[in-house]
């Protein structure tokens, strides 16, 4: 209750005066025939009360947890409240509400009959309404039926109206409860749902609140405090009301639990002497409030949050999801790794730091699973504003790494030579399939510019000494070839290395993307050097799949997910179907261990643009391919253990124009490297599988062509024997 006007007083004491005719009325009637006219007035009132007061449904805070189920990240909620059952609330807790609020709590049916005379005679006697006269079963009444999210706001208003009417609706409902609720029932609702100030709804969130405990471990003293805040929350709340106001009404409690037997005048005493220490905590609300020294861990939240809002489970609509994550009381284990985040965020600050407009995204996905383990990048997610000029840095609340509104992703170069690969090998072309790869490549393509030859598209190698010549799929793919690719991409079509790339989960976010792939995908030759944008999570996943050998799993940021009432919401297992033949990931698998510096299983690695991974695995199984955009606007590194695959893509969020260099590359390998190294730490070293000899093929190469044959050339004038030979053939 808050502070009264002079025309509530008057209200009050008119109502009480109104229901003390009531109680003299009933309190005139001999004790079997009281009882029976109690039972006559509660007689079916159960089964007609408001669903939220059978079943409770009030507003909790949802919880969300790293992998380990115990690493907080953050909580959502509307109102901050957790419930917690009697046996988790001190014995002193209890006490100290009865006796600051309800002494007969105990005794009574709903309504306390001498209660509400008692504070009839002490209102007017005091001129004010210090007494309400309300039963803790009452008061639970009024905080459902004010708090019930399944009613309009009007009807939650009502609830607290000052009319006669009200107050005997409240009375029947009080009645009707304990007819049907044992007392410990009623006292543990009410707990739960008791506003406590400051923003701390329920005796969970005002025992974190105030002296960041559980209420398990409220002493007599803090019980006594809590229990006193009930009358007039935010007035007497020591955090932002009145202090001493608050240590007056801990003295009254603690009286008042001394004359009703809870505790001896000598512990009273001992509690009033107490020191007030308070540990003041804010409960975080969503993503903007992860955890301290930890908001590179709201990337992560935000993802969760836009995955959750997709999930039938929670709701019909997106409003309904939202409302069910912000007041259902959900505790969330989350798929997110605290150590390899940590490892992710060391290395993309280490790359570039959080003031660079440049940035390094990281993602990490459980082949099998789809489960994120990481979602870095050097930003703080932060919706503080940044310096002037710089508008998407060091401070952001973007979806950087997963890609969404505003944000459609980076090219991410020659890593799409994997759709490629795996669709030519889908149509039985083996890794063994040559071709002579020359500097740049005439194609069916029309072009113009620089790439064009005749007005053709015409690819360029961009290390034509190291990378021209005779190649197979494994060199080809270890020295990124670029016109070996696009000629292999011309055998199968480009319109099936696109679908392919959709197969494993690359999205076309952006326009200019989805328009090519949906209408003109059969003439998009350049796909496979990755023109088109995506994001690390979108390509670590896809090689995911192919880490799983062949089965895509959508991305999950959940392990589990269980409701307030313990159940468990079937949302957290994964998604997964085959979308490529089991030998044909093996194959594609294969030869993508020669860009890493390691060896395929028939031994034709031969060259490789990442070779640093495999000193930084220690020789452990593990392949990835590098990506260099056009003149090294962007360059990426993918990365994959049969545990784990991990994407970086080096890029200007802001600004596609400004080039990152080919120099940041080295950076981009060796992050990616040291966060699969994390992930995989302490898991037991795991081989990948070997194609069949039907898709390796014949692995011979050719033998060199011979030097064209050399005519002898007839004379010239330089030649200082012709002349004789003209006068020999003269003489005949």
């Amino acid at each position: 209750m808050g502070p009264r006007t002079p025309l509530s007083r008057l209200f009050t004491v008119l109502l009480a005066g109104v229901v003390a005719g009531l109680v003299l009325a009933v309190a005139a009637l001999p004790g079997n025939l009281l009882l029976g006219f109690a039972a006559k007035a509660a007689l079916g009132g159960y089964a007609d009360l408001p669903e939220a007061l059978r079943t409770p449904a009030t507003p909790q805070r949802s919880y969300l947890y790293a992998n380990d189920g115990k690493t907080l990240i953050t909580t959502f909620y509307d109102v901050n409240r957790t419930d917690v059952p009697l046996a988790e609330i001190a014995p002193t807790m209890r006490q100290a509400i009865v006796a600051a609020e309800d002494r007969r709590f105990y005794d009574h049916g709903g309504a306390d009959l001498r209660g509400l005379a008692r504070a009839l005679v002490a209102n007017v006697r005091g001129g004010e309404t210090a007494q309400g006269g309300s039963t803790l079963t009452m008061q639970y009444v009024r905080n459902v039926l004010k708090t019930d999210p399944g009613r309009t706001a009007e009807e939650r208003a009502a609830a607290t109206e000052q009319t006669v009417g009200r107050k005997l609706q409240e009375i029947r409902y009080a009645n009707a409860l304990e007819q049907r609720l044992g007392k410990d029932e009623i006292l543990n609702r009410y707990l739960n749902i008791a506003y406590f100030g400051s923003g701390a709804y329920g005796v969970a969130a005002a025992s974190q609140r105030y002296f960041a405990k559980s209420p398990a471990q409220l002493t007599l003293a803090e019980s006594a405090l809590l229990a006193g805040l009930v009358q007039a929350p935010e007035a007497y709340s020591p955090i932002s009301g009145d202090r001493e106001a608050a240590l007056d009404r801990r003295e009254y409690v603690l009286d008042s639990m001394v004359e009703t037997g809870a505790i001896t005048a000598a512990q009273g005493a001992a509690a009033k002497a107490e020191k007030l220490t308070l540990r003041p905590t804010a409960q975080p609300n969503g993503c903007t409030a992860v955890a301290s020294g930890h908001d590179d861990w709201g990337f992560f939240c935000d993802y969760l949050r836009t995955w959750w809002l997709t999930q039938p489970a929670f709701g019909a609509t997106v409003e309904e999801r939202e409302q069910a994550l912000r007041r259902g009381g959900y505790t969330v284990v989350t798929s997110l790794d605290p150590q390899v985040q940590a490892t992710a965020q060391k290395q993309a600050t280490r790359a570039y730091s959080y003031d660079n407009a440049r940035a390094l995204p990281i993602a990490a996905v459980q082949p099998g699973t789809g489960r994120v383990l990481a979602m870095a990048v050097n930003r703080h997610y932060s919706l503080a504003e940044n310096p002037a000029g710089q508008t998407n840095h060091p401070n952001t609340v973007n979806p950087l790494i997963s890609g969404g509104p505003g944000v459609d992703g980076y090219q991410a170069g020659s890593t799409f030579k994997l759709f490629t690969m795996l669709a030519a090998l889908e149509a039985g072309k083996p890794l063994a399939t040559g071709f002579d790869a020359p500097s740049r490549l005439p194609t069916r393509y029309p072009a113009e510019g620089d790439g064009s030859c005749d007005g053709r598209w015409c690819p360029a190698n961009a290390n034509p000494e190291w990378m021209d010549g005779y190649r197979m799929m494994w060199d080809g793919f270890g020295r990124s070839v670029n016109t070996y690719f696009v000629w292999l991409a011309e055998q199968v079509g480009p319109a099936k290395v696109v679908e392919m790339a959709q197969r494993l989960g690359i999205q076309f976010r952006a326009d200019a993307d989805a328009a090519f792939a949906a209408d003109n995908a059969g003439n998009w030759g350049s796909f496979t050097l990755g023109v088109a944008a995506t994001t690390p999570l979108d390509l670590a996943n896809a090689y995911a799949t192919v880490a799983a050998e062949g089965t895509y799993c959508a991305p999950l940021p959940v392990v589990s997910v269980t409701a307030a009432d313990g159940e468990r919401v079937p949302v957290g297992e994964p998604s997964c179907k085959r979308v490529l033949d089991a030998d044909v990931a093996r194959a594609a698998t294969d030869a993508a261990r020669c860009p890493v510096g390691q060896q395929s299983a028939f031994g034709q690695c031969d060259g490789g643009t990442a070779t640093s991974v495999n000193r930084i695995l220690d020789g452990r199984p593990v392949a990835g391919k590098t990506g260099s955009s056009e003149e090294n606007g962007t360059e990426s590194f993918v990365g994959f253990t049969p545990q784990v695959a991990v994407a970086g893509i080096a890029a200007n969020p802001d600004d596609p124009s400004d080039s990152v260099g080919g120099a940041v590359q080295a950076k981009v390998i060796d992050a990616v490297a040291r966060v699969i190294a994390t992930a995989v730490d302490g898991q037991p070293e795991k081989a990948f599988g070997v194609p069949s000899r039907e898709l390796v093929g014949d692995p011979r190469r050719p033998a060199p062509r011979p030097e064209p044959e050399r005519r002898p050339q007839r004379p010239t004038q330089d030649d200082p024997l012709a002349d004789l030979r003209r006068w020999l053939d003269r003489r005949g």
